[in-house]
Formats: C-alpha cells, sequence, structure tokens
C-alpha cells in the first residue's frame, strides 16, 4: 500500500462528498495523495460514482493500493476487519466524530460514512473548491438562479422516495413531516425578514399539498437529467435552508459559503433515537 489516504465511496451522492472530504482534508494536512476506493459500488444496482463533475483532486484506486488482503480480495467484501487487513485500515466505529482520526498519517484506508464537519471544517475552504462544477448550470438551472439571486430565499428540501415508500428504509431514516416544516418556517421567519421560499423535493406534488402554509413558494421539480450536483449547487444559491434528514440537503446547505446564513435541520436524524448524532450537525445549525 502507497504512502496515500486512501477512502471508501458507497452511497449516494451526499455520501459519497462527505467519504470524500475527511480523505481530502487528511491529505491536505499531511501533503499525500488521495486515492479513491469506488469497488463498493460495483455491487451497487442504485448508486454509482458521483463525484466526477465536480473539481475534486483525486485519482482512483487500484487494487494494488489496497491494503494488504483487501486488495486481492476485494470488492464485496471491503468492509474486513482489521485484524485480516492490516493496520492502517480503520472503518468507523460510528456516528460520534472520532478526533483520532484527524491524526492519521499514510498509508491509511477508511472505510465509513464520516458525517460531520468535524472531520474537514480546517479545510472548508478548500473542500468547497474541491465542489465547485466542472460544467455551467444548465439554462432552466441557471433561470431559476437568476431569479433568486440578490433576494432572502429559503431552500426547503423535502425528501420523500424511498425513504417514504420503502418500509425497511422508512423504518431506519424516517421523514421530517409537515408539521415539522410548519414549525421550522416559524423559526425561520423570526430571523429573516420577508423570506420567500424555493422547495427542492423527489415528490413535489406531495409536497405542493402538504406544505401549503408555504404561501408563494417555487416548487423545482426533479429532473431526469441525472445531474443531481446542479440541483444541490442551485440549492447552495438560495441564503438560508430548512433541510431534510438527507446528507443532500446537508451538503446543499454546506456549500453556501454566507457567514450569516440560518440553517435548521432535524434533531432526530434517524427515526431510531439510539444513534448518536450530536456531531452531524455543524454547531452554528439549529436544530429542530
Amino acid at each position: 500500500m502507497p504512502d496515500a489516504y486512501v477512502t471508501a465511496l458507497t452511497g449516494g451522492l451526499g455520501n459519497q462528498m462527505f467519504q470524500y472530504a475527511v480523505g481530502r482534508a487528511l491529505s491536505a494536512r499531511h501533503s499525500a495523495p488521495l486515492l479513491l476506493d469506488i469497488r463498493g459500488l460495483a455491487n451497487d444496482p442504485l448508486r454509482r460514482y458521483a463525484l466526477p463533475s465536480f473539481r475534486i483532486s483525486a485519482a482512483l484506486a487500484t487494487d494494488a493500493d489496497m491494503p494488504r488482503e483487501l486488495g486481492r480480495i476485494g470488492r464485496r467484501l471491503h468492509r474486513l476487519p482489521r485484524w485480516l487487513t492490516g493496520n492502517r485500515r480503520f472503518v468507523e466505529q460510528g456516528f460520534p466524530f472520532d478526533p483520532a482520526i484527524a491524526a492519521l498519517k499514510p498509508p491509511v484506508h477508511l472505510a465509513g460514512n464520516w458525517q460531520s464537519e468535524k472531520y474537514f471544517a480546517d479545510q472548508a475552504e478548500l473542500i468547497r473548491a474541491d465542489f465547485q462544477l466542472l460544467e455551467p448550470l444548465t439554462p432552466d438551472r441557471e433561470a431559476i438562479a437568476s431569479e433568486i439571486a440578490d433576494r432572502a430565499v429559503v431552500s426547503v428540501h423535502v425528501r420523500r422516495g424511498d425513504y417514504a415508500n420503502n418500509p425497511a428504509t422508512n423504518a431506519y431514516h424516517g421523514t421530517c413531516e409537515p408539521d415539522w416544516y410548519a414549525k421550522a418556517q416559524q423559526l425561520i421567519e423570526q430571523q429573516v425578514s420577508s423570506p420567500a421560499y424555493v422547495v427542492f423535493s423527489d415528490d413535489p406534488d406531495w409536497a405542493r399539498t402538504n406544505l401549503p402554509f408555504l404561501a408563494g413558494a417555487l416548487f423545482v421539480d426533479p429532473s431526469t437529467d441525472g445531474r443531481d450536483e446542479q440541483d444541490m449547487h442551485l440549492m447552495a444559491r438560495c441564503h438560508h435552508h430548512i433541510i431534510a434528514n438527507s446528507s443532500f440537503s446537508w451538503w446543499g446547505a454546506w456549500l453556501n459559503p454566507r457567514p450569516d446564513k440560518v440553517v435548521i435541520g432535524p434533531r432526530q436524524w434517524f427515526r431510531s433515537p439510539k444513534h448518536d448524532t450530536r456531531d452531524l450537525l455543524p454547531q452554528d445549525w439549529i436544530r429542530l
């Protein structure tokens, strides 16, 4: 295994961004290369490698870059225990921030979600630069961006899809319901004068029906072009944010660099309160 940081990518766009960010921050701190292990995505029929549309600074890892047996045994077993793969492999133990990760020196292979800004807060400017788009917004998205420019616009993300329709996924994640959004709106309007709302949702019809209190809101219908990263950047163009329990809208809010932004997110990120997510939302975001 070379003197590099290798981070395993799994899940959707938002998860992959967290996994990249922890590795990129380590590589910047210790002046070492970053490699991306995307082999786990080969076994996921619902996910793809989602970062090529960004200005990332990393190469794809090969089997030779893996710790010991991991490279040879490979794809399905990319979460083998460290005793089998060597001492330079670190598997996330839970959601709370692990301060030991920040001090790791290469070679290191990381497997986990790493869903906390604390892993890369000291490299925020660099991470935001890496996650800039390689291509400009499409004309329809640019039209929306122009419409919301220079206004006190609040993005509202409503995540439904498998969160609502798949019983197993719903039992794990849960969803933010209309009364939660109503309370979030009340909090926003205590801090933002005359806000306008832009609603992003994978089920805009549900959102239109169930969030009538967002009077005059602009509803952004989901695109079929697969450019989810552009929708995320359109979200980031808004001034303030009401996010769902979704890594997608987490990043839509985080990529907004405005120091005066107001971000409201769900206090209970998962349906089960047993998950310790105290480090998932940045300290200056409002938990509701």
